[in-house]
Protein backbone atom coordinates (compact mmCIF):
# COMPACT_ATOMS: atom_id res chain seq x y z
CA UNK A 1 0.00 0.00 0.00
CA UNK A 2 1.28 3.56 -0.74
CA UNK A 3 1.87 5.97 1.80
CA UNK A 4 -0.66 8.49 2.23
CA UNK A 5 -1.10 11.27 4.72
CA UNK A 6 -3.70 13.40 6.24
CA UNK A 7 -3.09 16.87 7.96
CA UNK A 8 -5.69 18.26 10.51
CA UNK A 9 -5.31 22.49 10.47
CA UNK A 10 -6.75 23.84 13.65
CA UNK A 11 -6.41 27.27 13.03
CA UNK A 12 -6.52 29.28 16.56
CA UNK A 13 -3.67 30.64 18.94
CA UNK A 14 -3.87 32.58 22.14
CA UNK A 15 -1.71 34.83 20.76
CA UNK A 16 -0.11 34.88 17.23
CA UNK A 17 3.74 35.13 17.52
CA UNK A 18 5.49 38.02 15.18
CA UNK A 19 7.22 35.75 12.47
CA UNK A 20 3.96 33.57 12.09
CA UNK A 21 2.78 33.72 8.76
CA UNK A 22 0.56 30.58 8.46
CA UNK A 23 -3.43 31.05 8.69
CA UNK A 24 -3.99 31.27 12.16
CA UNK A 25 -6.54 33.35 14.20
CA UNK A 26 -6.59 34.94 17.83
CA UNK A 27 -9.74 35.85 19.53
CA UNK A 28 -12.41 33.37 17.44
CA UNK A 29 -12.28 30.76 20.38
CA UNK A 30 -16.36 30.73 19.92
CA UNK A 31 -15.42 29.12 16.66
CA UNK A 32 -13.86 25.79 17.90
CA UNK A 33 -16.83 23.69 18.80
CA UNK A 34 -18.55 24.57 15.47
CA UNK A 35 -14.76 24.01 13.73
CA UNK A 36 -14.48 20.88 14.99
CA UNK A 37 -17.46 19.96 14.38
CA UNK A 38 -16.75 20.53 10.27
CA UNK A 39 -13.62 18.83 10.67
CA UNK A 40 -14.46 15.49 11.87
CA UNK A 41 -17.75 15.91 8.92
CA UNK A 42 -15.22 16.64 6.62
CA UNK A 43 -13.10 13.59 7.35
CA UNK A 44 -16.13 11.32 6.91
CA UNK A 45 -17.24 12.94 3.78
CA UNK A 46 -13.66 12.12 2.38
CA UNK A 47 -13.86 8.48 3.57
CA UNK A 48 -17.26 8.15 2.06
CA UNK A 49 -15.34 10.00 -1.18
CA UNK A 50 -12.53 6.68 -1.16
CA UNK A 51 -9.84 8.29 1.12
CA UNK A 52 -7.41 5.61 1.99
CA UNK A 53 -5.93 4.48 5.30
CA UNK A 54 -3.32 7.55 6.56
CA UNK A 55 0.03 5.80 6.53
CA UNK A 56 1.04 9.25 8.78
CA UNK A 57 -1.47 12.09 10.64
CA UNK A 58 -0.18 15.43 11.17
CA UNK A 59 -2.11 17.93 13.60
CA UNK A 60 -0.99 21.47 12.98
CA UNK A 61 -1.79 24.73 13.49
CA UNK A 62 -2.13 27.33 14.89
CA UNK A 63 -2.04 25.42 18.54
CA UNK A 64 -3.75 22.04 18.59
CA UNK A 65 -3.58 21.78 22.33
CA UNK A 66 -5.63 25.16 22.90
CA UNK A 67 -8.83 23.57 21.85
CA UNK A 68 -10.35 20.82 24.08
CA UNK A 69 -8.16 17.59 24.18
CA UNK A 70 -11.41 15.46 23.81
CA UNK A 71 -13.04 16.95 20.74
CA UNK A 72 -9.64 16.94 19.27
CA UNK A 73 -9.71 13.54 20.06
CA UNK A 74 -12.90 12.96 18.50
CA UNK A 75 -12.01 14.61 14.68
CA UNK A 76 -8.54 11.97 15.04
CA UNK A 77 -10.16 9.08 15.85
CA UNK A 78 -12.20 9.81 12.53
CA UNK A 79 -9.37 9.23 10.71
CA UNK A 80 -8.68 5.71 8.90
CA UNK A 81 -5.14 4.39 10.06
CA UNK A 82 -3.02 2.03 8.65
CA UNK A 83 -1.18 -0.51 10.62
CA UNK A 84 2.13 1.50 12.18
CA UNK A 85 0.43 5.26 11.24
CA UNK A 86 2.74 7.50 12.94
CA UNK A 87 -0.18 10.60 14.45
CA UNK A 88 2.00 13.50 15.13
CA UNK A 89 0.06 16.45 17.15
CA UNK A 90 1.88 20.27 17.65
CA UNK A 91 1.57 21.45 21.34
CA UNK A 92 2.38 24.30 23.20
CA UNK A 93 4.52 24.18 26.24
CA UNK A 94 2.48 25.71 28.16
CA UNK A 95 -0.86 23.45 27.14
CA UNK A 96 1.21 20.34 27.77
CA UNK A 97 0.08 18.22 31.40
CA UNK A 98 -0.46 14.91 32.27
CA UNK A 99 -4.37 14.97 31.36
CA UNK A 100 -3.83 16.19 27.58
CA UNK A 101 -1.33 13.74 26.95
CA UNK A 102 -3.14 10.65 28.30
CA UNK A 103 -6.28 12.21 26.19
CA UNK A 104 -3.92 12.22 23.23
CA UNK A 105 -2.08 8.67 23.46
CA UNK A 106 -6.16 7.32 24.12
CA UNK A 107 -7.22 8.37 20.48
CA UNK A 108 -4.03 7.10 18.94
CA UNK A 109 -1.24 9.88 18.86
CA UNK A 110 2.23 8.23 19.40
CA UNK A 111 4.20 11.31 18.15
CA UNK A 112 4.23 14.79 20.00
CA UNK A 113 5.72 17.91 18.49
CA UNK A 114 6.65 20.45 21.04
CA UNK A 115 7.09 23.94 19.74
CA UNK A 116 10.44 25.25 21.93
CA UNK A 117 11.84 27.86 19.71
CA UNK A 118 14.51 28.81 22.55
CA UNK A 119 15.15 28.21 26.49
CA UNK A 120 15.87 31.84 26.63
CA UNK A 121 13.33 34.43 28.40
CA UNK A 122 14.85 37.24 26.33
CA UNK A 123 15.27 35.69 22.79
CA UNK A 124 11.15 33.97 23.37
CA UNK A 125 10.32 37.70 23.68
CA UNK A 126 12.44 38.65 20.83
CA UNK A 127 10.18 35.87 18.37
CA UNK A 128 7.21 37.55 20.11
CA UNK A 129 6.66 33.90 21.67
CA UNK A 130 4.29 33.74 25.09
CA UNK A 131 4.91 30.65 26.71
CA UNK A 132 7.10 30.54 29.74
CA UNK A 133 10.63 28.77 29.43
CA UNK A 134 9.97 26.55 32.74
CA UNK A 135 6.90 25.00 31.22
CA UNK A 136 9.41 22.96 28.65
CA UNK A 137 10.83 21.16 31.38
CA UNK A 138 7.50 20.27 32.88
CA UNK A 139 5.85 19.54 29.52
CA UNK A 140 8.90 16.87 28.49
CA UNK A 141 8.38 15.23 31.81
CA UNK A 142 4.48 14.55 30.96
CA UNK A 143 5.50 13.28 27.92
CA UNK A 144 8.19 11.34 28.92
CA UNK A 145 6.13 9.73 31.88
CA UNK A 146 3.16 8.68 30.24
CA UNK A 147 5.96 6.93 27.25
CA UNK A 148 4.88 8.84 24.21
CA UNK A 149 6.99 6.64 21.50
CA UNK A 150 7.85 9.53 20.20
CA UNK A 151 8.47 13.06 20.57
CA UNK A 152 9.71 16.38 18.52
CA UNK A 153 11.22 19.41 19.56
CA UNK A 154 11.24 22.51 17.31
CA UNK A 155 13.40 25.54 17.53
CA UNK A 156 14.08 28.59 15.83
CA UNK A 157 17.81 30.38 15.69
CA UNK A 158 18.82 34.09 14.48
CA UNK A 159 15.91 36.53 16.28
CA UNK A 160 17.81 39.63 17.28
CA UNK A 161 19.40 39.70 20.64
CA UNK A 162 19.89 35.70 20.24
CA UNK A 163 24.12 35.50 20.91
CA UNK A 164 25.72 32.31 19.87
CA UNK A 165 26.14 31.33 23.29
CA UNK A 166 22.45 31.67 24.02
CA UNK A 167 21.77 29.48 21.10
CA UNK A 168 24.62 27.10 22.29
CA UNK A 169 22.75 26.97 25.63
CA UNK A 170 19.23 26.26 23.73
CA UNK A 171 20.43 23.43 21.88
CA UNK A 172 22.18 21.79 25.15
CA UNK A 173 19.27 22.33 27.35
CA UNK A 174 16.86 20.29 24.17
CA UNK A 175 19.59 17.54 24.16
CA UNK A 176 19.32 16.95 28.10
CA UNK A 177 15.76 16.58 27.60
CA UNK A 178 16.25 13.81 25.40
CA UNK A 179 13.86 13.93 22.53
CA UNK A 180 13.58 11.43 19.68
CA UNK A 181 13.92 14.34 16.82
CA UNK A 182 14.79 18.11 16.85
CA UNK A 183 13.46 20.64 14.09
CA UNK A 184 15.89 23.66 13.98
CA UNK A 185 14.44 26.35 11.80
CA UNK A 186 16.32 29.27 10.63
CA UNK A 187 14.13 32.57 11.54
CA UNK A 188 12.67 33.67 8.11
CA UNK A 189 11.20 37.06 7.13
CA UNK A 190 7.30 36.55 6.09
CA UNK A 191 5.81 39.72 4.48
CA UNK A 192 2.69 40.88 6.57
CA UNK A 193 3.88 39.90 9.63
CA UNK A 194 4.82 42.13 12.32
CA UNK A 195 8.57 41.05 12.22
CA UNK A 196 8.42 42.14 8.39
CA UNK A 197 7.96 46.06 9.59
CA UNK A 198 10.94 45.38 11.43
CA UNK A 199 14.48 45.79 9.45
CA UNK A 200 16.51 46.23 12.64
CA UNK A 201 14.76 42.97 13.71
CA UNK A 202 15.55 41.01 10.80
CA UNK A 203 18.27 38.24 10.96
CA UNK A 204 21.26 37.68 9.64
CA UNK A 205 22.45 35.16 7.38
CA UNK A 206 26.29 34.92 8.73
CA UNK A 207 25.25 34.51 12.20
CA UNK A 208 22.25 32.02 10.90
CA UNK A 209 24.86 30.04 9.46
CA UNK A 210 27.56 30.11 12.59
CA UNK A 211 24.18 28.58 14.44
CA UNK A 212 23.47 25.73 11.92
CA UNK A 213 26.82 24.60 12.02
CA UNK A 214 26.65 24.64 15.84
CA UNK A 215 23.77 22.90 15.48
CA UNK A 216 25.08 20.12 13.36
CA UNK A 217 28.20 19.84 15.96
CA UNK A 218 26.04 19.60 19.35
CA UNK A 219 22.92 17.24 17.99
CA UNK A 220 25.39 14.99 16.18
CA UNK A 221 27.40 14.87 19.09
CA UNK A 222 24.18 14.14 20.87
CA UNK A 223 23.16 10.84 18.57
CA UNK A 224 20.74 12.91 16.57
CA UNK A 225 21.54 12.46 12.64
CA UNK A 226 20.58 15.20 10.19
CA UNK A 227 18.46 13.54 7.81
CA UNK A 228 17.02 17.08 6.14
CA UNK A 229 18.67 20.37 5.86
CA UNK A 230 16.34 21.39 9.18
CA UNK A 231 15.67 17.89 10.86
CA UNK A 232 17.93 15.52 13.01
CA UNK A 233 16.44 12.56 14.50
CA UNK A 234 17.67 9.33 16.67
CA UNK A 235 17.60 6.15 14.49
CA UNK A 236 13.75 5.12 13.70
CA UNK A 237 12.39 8.67 14.50
CA UNK A 238 12.98 10.46 11.43
CA UNK A 239 9.29 11.92 10.95
CA UNK A 240 6.97 10.38 8.51
CA UNK A 241 4.55 13.02 7.99
CA UNK A 242 7.70 15.38 6.76
CA UNK A 243 9.18 12.71 4.83
CA UNK A 244 5.91 11.63 2.77
CA UNK A 245 5.72 15.59 1.50
CA UNK A 246 9.40 15.60 0.34
CA UNK A 247 8.96 12.38 -1.37
CA UNK A 248 6.00 14.26 -3.19
CA UNK A 249 3.47 11.76 -2.21
CA UNK A 250 -0.36 12.06 -1.37
CA UNK A 251 -1.84 13.92 1.30
CA UNK A 252 -5.53 15.03 2.25
CA UNK A 253 -5.12 18.71 3.72
CA UNK A 254 -8.25 18.94 5.88
CA UNK A 255 -9.47 21.97 7.49
CA UNK A 256 -9.20 25.92 6.50
CA UNK A 257 -6.15 26.70 4.55
CA UNK A 258 -4.95 23.28 4.38
CA UNK A 259 -2.89 21.99 1.08
CA UNK A 260 -3.77 18.76 -0.38
CA UNK A 261 -1.97 16.87 -3.36
CA UNK A 262 -2.75 13.78 -5.20
CA UNK A 263 -0.71 12.46 -8.49
CA UNK A 264 0.80 15.76 -9.38
CA UNK A 265 -2.55 18.27 -8.77
CA UNK A 266 -2.36 20.41 -6.01
CA UNK A 267 -5.37 22.68 -4.20
CA UNK A 268 -5.75 24.49 -0.92
CA UNK A 269 -8.74 25.28 1.05
CA UNK A 270 -10.29 28.65 1.74
CA UNK A 271 -8.46 30.49 4.16
CA UNK A 272 -10.95 31.10 7.17
CA UNK A 273 -12.24 29.12 9.64
CA UNK A 274 -15.55 31.12 8.97
CA UNK A 275 -16.04 30.05 5.06
CA UNK A 276 -14.90 26.57 6.07
CA UNK A 277 -17.17 25.79 8.53
CA UNK A 278 -19.74 27.48 6.16
CA UNK A 279 -18.87 25.25 2.74
CA UNK A 280 -18.90 22.27 5.37
CA UNK A 281 -22.25 22.38 6.32
CA UNK A 282 -23.64 22.98 3.27
CA UNK A 283 -22.09 20.51 1.45
CA UNK A 284 -20.38 22.66 -0.74
CA UNK A 285 -16.63 21.80 -1.71
CA UNK A 286 -13.74 23.48 0.66
CA UNK A 287 -11.98 23.98 -2.03
CA UNK A 288 -10.37 27.67 -2.51
CA UNK A 289 -8.25 27.08 -5.89
CA UNK A 290 -5.42 24.43 -7.28
CA UNK A 291 -2.80 23.82 -10.07
CA UNK A 292 -1.84 20.65 -12.03
CA UNK A 293 2.46 20.37 -11.97
CA UNK A 294 3.78 19.53 -15.86
CA UNK A 295 6.27 16.83 -15.85
CA UNK A 296 9.38 19.22 -15.93
CA UNK A 297 7.79 21.12 -12.53
CA UNK A 298 7.12 18.05 -10.90
CA UNK A 299 10.43 16.48 -11.93
CA UNK A 300 12.51 19.70 -10.87
CA UNK A 301 10.48 19.96 -7.34
CA UNK A 302 11.45 16.11 -6.72
CA UNK A 303 14.83 16.51 -7.20
CA UNK A 304 15.29 20.27 -5.17
CA UNK A 305 13.42 18.69 -2.52
CA UNK A 306 15.32 15.33 -2.02
CA UNK A 307 18.66 17.10 -2.52
CA UNK A 308 17.60 18.72 0.80
CA UNK A 309 17.63 15.10 2.45
CA UNK A 310 20.47 12.66 3.65
CA UNK A 311 19.41 10.70 0.46
CA UNK A 312 20.69 13.03 -1.99
CA UNK A 313 19.87 12.81 -6.06
CA UNK A 314 21.15 10.87 -8.56
CA UNK A 315 24.92 12.12 -9.36
CA UNK A 316 24.01 12.77 -13.09
CA UNK A 317 21.40 15.40 -11.75
CA UNK A 318 24.55 17.64 -11.80
CA UNK A 319 27.04 17.47 -14.75
CA UNK A 320 30.69 16.52 -14.23
CA UNK A 321 32.15 19.94 -14.64
CA UNK A 322 29.50 21.07 -11.49
CA UNK A 323 30.47 18.21 -9.64
CA UNK A 324 34.12 18.97 -9.77
CA UNK A 325 33.08 22.64 -9.24
CA UNK A 326 31.06 21.74 -6.34
CA UNK A 327 34.03 19.27 -4.69
CA UNK A 328 33.09 21.25 -0.71
CA UNK A 329 29.42 21.23 -1.43
CA UNK A 330 28.53 18.12 -3.31
CA UNK A 331 29.92 14.40 -2.31
CA UNK A 332 29.41 11.11 -3.22
CA UNK A 333 26.90 9.45 -1.07
CA UNK A 334 28.46 7.19 1.82
CA UNK A 335 26.06 4.45 0.72
CA UNK A 336 25.02 4.71 -2.55
CA UNK A 337 27.82 5.55 -5.35
CA UNK A 338 24.99 7.00 -7.98
CA UNK A 339 24.04 8.69 -5.56
CA UNK A 340 25.31 12.47 -4.30
CA UNK A 341 24.51 14.48 -1.40
CA UNK A 342 25.37 17.75 0.03
CA UNK A 343 27.78 18.37 3.02
CA UNK A 344 27.54 20.02 5.93
CA UNK A 345 28.63 23.33 3.85
CA UNK A 346 26.78 22.21 1.17
CA UNK A 347 23.63 22.68 3.62
CA UNK A 348 24.04 26.13 4.03
CA UNK A 349 24.13 26.94 0.12
CA UNK A 350 21.27 24.09 -1.10
CA UNK A 351 18.70 26.40 -2.76
CA UNK A 352 21.51 28.15 -4.87
CA UNK A 353 23.02 24.46 -5.59
CA UNK A 354 19.77 23.48 -6.26
CA UNK A 355 19.68 25.62 -9.57
CA UNK A 356 22.56 23.94 -10.88
CA UNK A 357 20.58 20.72 -11.03
CA UNK A 358 19.58 19.37 -14.48
CA UNK A 359 17.03 16.52 -14.99
CA UNK A 360 18.86 13.24 -15.24
CA UNK A 361 19.40 12.32 -18.70
CA UNK A 362 18.88 15.57 -20.15
CA UNK A 363 20.86 18.26 -20.66
CA UNK A 364 18.86 21.43 -19.49
CA UNK A 365 18.20 22.38 -15.44
CA UNK A 366 15.99 21.34 -13.34
CA UNK A 367 15.02 24.68 -12.18
CA UNK A 368 15.91 28.42 -13.45
CA UNK A 369 14.38 30.13 -9.99
CA UNK A 370 17.85 31.39 -8.51
CA UNK A 371 16.81 31.05 -4.67
CA UNK A 372 19.03 32.55 -2.24
CA UNK A 373 22.46 31.93 -1.29
CA UNK A 374 21.66 31.00 2.41
CA UNK A 375 18.92 28.21 2.54
CA UNK A 376 19.62 27.54 6.72
CA UNK A 377 15.54 28.79 7.14
CA UNK A 378 14.82 25.39 5.56
CA UNK A 379 11.47 26.01 4.76
CA UNK A 380 8.87 24.38 6.66
CA UNK A 381 7.37 22.18 3.75
CA UNK A 382 4.43 20.86 6.09
CA UNK A 383 1.22 22.41 3.61
CA UNK A 384 -0.81 24.89 5.65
Amino acid sequence: MADFGVYLHIPFCSVRCDYCAFATWTGREHLIGDYLAALRSDVERQIAGGMPPATSVFVGGGTPSLVPAEQLGEVIRAVPLAVGAEVTVECNPDDVDDQLVAVLLEVGVNRISLGVQSTQGHVLASLGRHHRPEHVARAVEAIRTAGVPSFNIDLIYGAVGESVADWTETVNDVIDAGPHHVAAYGLMVEPGTPLSAEPDRHPDDDDQADKYLETERLLASAGLANYEISNWARPGHESKHNRLYWAQGDYAGIGCAAHSHLAGRRWWNVRTPERYIERVATGASTEAAGEVLDPATRNAERLQLALRTSDGVPKDAFDEVTLDELADFVVPHPRDSERVVLTVEGRLLANELSTRLVEPGSVGPASTDPGVSVAVGGGNVRRR
